[in-house]
């Protein structure tokens, strides 16, 4: 674990791995460490903001000494997600992955995830515990418009897109949940630590 100073008001910590980054997220959420205002963790570090009138150089040397949690993940029930397995790179997954249709749609299902952390577009949450099997790389040709709602898999990690983007993430199915909503408070409704579940749905 590294601590290196990002300007005069925060600390960028990077770590060794993308599980360490969520799990020092959580410590440092759970743990109201004085003089922290905000806490933004990313694949592999964590933005640690801090009030101007904070000493950096002592909270610094007191993150690698924080106590990790043994597992990130908050206590609430998790977020089911509906699923209809219809995705367009459905077919291109399973021939990738040796693997049937039907057995990529009860891997992926039958997974827990978590959310590491938010990036890309608002309210887009990247998800750990994506089964091995069906790591994949992205598409050599990104899509220019994924419609939101799409329910995707790119290497280690399983997402849906909140809203209409352009992306590379090989497309599974899609759901009617809206996980960014600007009249919601938070508008999204995925954060750091969520615990997610797909549930397979019936197509329409």
């Amino acid at each position: 674990m590294r601590v290196l100073r990002a300007g005069d008001a925060a600390l960028l910590v990077e770590t060794e791995d993308p599980a360490t980054a969520l799990r020092l997220n959580a410590a440092l959420r759970d743990q109201s460490l004085p003089g922290v205002v905000d806490v933004v963790p990313g694949e592999r570090t964590v933005l640690v903001m801090a009030d101007p009138s904070a000493d950096l150089d002592r909270l610094a040397a007191r993150l690698p000494r924080l106590p990790l949690p043994a597992d990130a993940a908050d206590d609430a029930e998790p977020v089911e997600v509906p699923v209809v397995y219809d995705g367009e790179d459905l077919d291109e997954v399973a021939r990738l992955t040796g693997l049937s249709r039907e057995d990529v749609v009860r891997r992926h299902s039958a997974a827990s995830y978590t959310v590491a952390y938010l990036g890309f577009s608002p309210g887009f949450a990247y998800l750990t515990g994506l089964d091995p099997v069906l790591h994949v790389a992205r598409r050599a040709s990104p899509r220019t418009s994924v419609p939101a709602g799409s329910v995707a898999i790119a290497g280690p990690y399983a997402a849906v897109y909140p809203s209409r983007s352009p992306g590379g993430w090989r497309l599974l199915g899609r759901t009617d949940l809206r996980l960014w909503d600007e009249t919601r408070d938070p508008p999204s409704l995925l954060r750091p630590g969520t615990r997610v579940r797909f549930v397979p749905g019936e197509r329409s």
